[in-house]
């Protein structure tokens, strides 16, 4: 599957509609955005089944400050709409497989069971 472009408008559907989506944040003028590129590039055609998003942050400054990025490029990876893995920095090919990988690997029970744990103490806490 070819990389796809997201914008604040199709964020959300992209993350609710996909099992497992990594989105790569860049901007034009980042230079270590340009050397992720064809690294994040090929992952996407040897994970068919990964959606490989991603995600102009100069065009979409207003979601990229609400999700926290800091610095780009940042790859965050979401598995049934959680957020698993977040990370700043271009990663090596090797890295990126590891992450690709161990996302697909995830106990997704497990991960909700945590969430809602996490959620219900902090509604227990407020």
């Amino acid at each position: 599957m070819a990389t796809v472009e997201i914008t604040a408008d199709t964020f959300e559907k992209t993350i609710a509609e996909n099992d497992i989506v990594l989105v790569d944040f860049w901007a034009d003028w980042c230079g270590p955005c340009k050397m992720f590129a064809p690294v994040f590039d090929k992952s996407s055609e040897n994970h068919g089944d990964v959606v490989h998003a991603k995600l102009d942050t100069d065009a979409n400054q207003q979601l990229a400050g609400a999700l926290g990025i800091q610095g780009i490029p940042t790859l965050m990876a979401f598995r049934e709409g959680v957020l698993v893995f977040n990370q700043a920095g271009a990663l090596p090919a090797k890295s990126l497989e590891e992450v690709v990988t161990a996302v697909k690997n995830l106990d997704m029970e497990e991960v909700h069971a945590q969430v809602a744990k996490m959620k219900a103490e902090d509604e227990a806490a407020s």
